[in-house]
Order: structure tokens, then sequence, then C-alpha cells
């Protein structure tokens, strides 16, 4: 065979290939935007027949990654390649990567079961798997949690459904659980109808259940209060702080005094008495 004739036999064989991958280039990209347009489609559909948010978003990545191998299958079937066979290597690389990967499995039956009996949704805010935060989102895998702090903590769904779960936006409400320390020497009936009446009037407390202000137990500086008002979930910073400051600024315009811890000493006889110093003297 001539060169010539090599030449063109190549050339024809290299726009042959080169036309094909432009058309599976063509392909990825109209596929991909019609697989993004047919996400929005049922996104828009799932919404419009009220249906939790955090199910939505499951179910289309799970239509997403279906529709992503199948682009992949139809590309390789458009170069020639056997899909058949491709399918069922991809069916033993199924079996192999989920015998490698039984953690992984795990996780997306956790996330699954998680959607089913849903003890948390997008927006809540929990403590699961020992991180406190708000749920941002539940994938197929992992859930996402940002912290108080405002940091995105990242958390396997099989650790979470394993372990113990507390929901703080289940309730219509939840306790603020203060303390408040009292002299001797103050009136504790007195102090307590102050601190009912006060913290009442912070912005976002409930009044039913009503605020509770008891005595709690006792200390060397006198009796302690708890002081538990309750408020929505959303309003529990700025009620916590809010009846911190009320505490503070109840007991200084009542006049109470400082709290402090009291001893009394007994000292060795002396000449047959002994020697007391009452506690009311001594202070620390």
């Amino acid at each position: 065979m001539r060169f010539p004739e090599i030449g063109q036999l190549a050339l024809a064989l290299l726009t042959q290939f080169g036309l094909k991958v432009i058309g599976a280039i063509a392909l990825w990209i109209i596929a991909q935007k019609l697989i993004e347009f047919s996400l929005k489609l049922i996104r828009r559909a799932f919404r419009s027949q009220n249906i939790e948010p955090t199910l939505i978003s499951y179910l289309l990545n799970i239509i997403s990654v279906t529709l992503r191998i199948v682009l992949v299958v139809a590309i390789l079937g458009f170069f020639g390649v056997e899909t058949t066979s491709f399918a069922a290597l991809l069916a033993a690389a199924g079996v192999a990567i989920g015998a490698a990967w039984g953690g992984l499995l795990a996780n997306f039956a956790a996330g699954a079961f998680l959607i089913i009996f849903r003890p948390f949704k997008v927006g809540d805010f929990i403590t699961a798997a020992g991180v406190t935060g708000t749920v941002t989102e539940i994938g197929l895998f992992t859930t996402d949690i940002t912290t108080p702090d405002n940091v995105l903590t990242i958390v396997a769904n099989n650790k979470i459904f394993s372990d113990n779960i507390q929901n703080f936006s289940a309730n219509p409400y939840r306790r603020v659980d203060l303390l408040a320390q009292l002299h001797h020497d103050v009136d504790h009936n007195q102090a307590i109808a102050l601190l009912k009446t006060r913290i009442s009037q912070i912005p976002n407390v409930v009044s039913n259940p009503a605020p509770d202000v008891e005595i709690l137990t006792f200390t060397l500086a006198g009796p302690v209060l708890a002081v538990r008002p309750y408020c929505h979930n959303e309003h529990y910073w700025q009620v916590y702080f809010d009846t911190n400051k009320a505490i503070r600024e109840t007991f200084g315009e009542a006049g109470y005094p400082m709290p402090e811890q009291r001893y009394a000493f007994t000292f060795p006889p002396e000449n047959g008495t002994s020697s007391v110093i009452p506690s009311s003297v001594i202070s620390s």
C-alpha cells in the first residue's frame, strides 16, 4: 500500500473518530442540560404536591445519579462499546464495591431510614452523633449540620441513625435552665415573686406554661433558685441572656446583698469553756 493511500485512510479514520468525539461531547452537554431541566420540573412537581423538602432533595439525588449512569452507558454505546458487557461489568463492580464499601452502603440505608421515619427535617435544630446545630441538608450518605458558631459539620448518616437524636425544634417550646444565688438574709418568697414578674415581661417568653422560679438547693452562700422560663427554640439564646440580665437587675433594684459563704469556727476549750466565733461574724 502506498503512503498516500495510508495517509488518506488514516485521515478518514481520524476524521471519523473526531466526529464521534465531537458528537459524544455534544451529546454529553445536551444530555446534562436536559437532566438539569428534568430535575427542575420534577422538583417543581414535588413542591406542588407539598412533599417534604428533605424527601424531595433525597429523591432528586437518586434520580440525578441514575440518569447520569444511563448517560455514560449511552455514550459508550455511541462509541461502539458493547453495553451489555459493560452492564455486566458494572454489576460485578457494584458487588465488589458493595463488599468493600459496606460502611458507605450502611450510610445510604441509614439515610433512607432517616427520610422514612423523619426524626428531623431540614431547618431543625438537633443534637445527633455528638453534634449540635441546624440541619441544612440530608444527603444520600451524609447529613450537613451547621453548628451555632457557624461551622458546617458533615456527619455520616449511619452514625446519626445508630445514636440518640435530640430534636429541639419538634415541640412548640423548650425550657431555659438558669440558677440564681440568694444571700442568707434575703426573703426567698419576695425574690421569687419579683423574678416571676420580671421574667414574664421578657420578649418571646411564653405565658403557658408560666416561668418556674423555685428553690432548687442550698449552698454555704444561701438558697439557690431554679429560674426556668419557656420559649420557642428560635428565641432560646435571646431569652437565655435576657433572663440572666433580669436576675441581676431585679436583685440590684431590690437592694439584695451580695451572696457570701459563711463559716463558724470552734476553738479548743480554755479554762473549761469553749470559744465559738459565730458565722455572722466571719464570712468569706
